[in-house]
């Protein structure tokens, strides 16, 4: 079974049914999800509503210099 979220609610399931199971995973542990998909996604659609927010204080009276994306920060803090 894989170990990303429907990996880990098959095993828990499983054992639950008194079977035993083992993870195997092509890569990395937690599955696409965790490592490349669901979560990274979020982490970087995260990152763009934070800059758009910045780019838009202006509309509730709060001033602030230039915001300009750091791409290799914000690609390192969704891994």
């Amino acid at each position: 079974i894989g170990s990303g979220p429907g990996g880990y609610v098959a095993a828990i399931r499983a054992s639950q049914l008194g079977f035993k199971t083992a993870i195997v995973e092509k890569r990395h542990l937690g599955g696409v999800c965790l490592n490349i998909g669901c979560i990274p996604t979020k982490a970087l659609l995260r990152s763009a509503e934070v800059l758009e927010s910045i780019q838009h204080a202006g509309e509730y009276g709060i001033k602030v210099g230039d915001a300009t994306p750091d791409f290799e920060a914000i690609v390192k803090r969704s891994r």
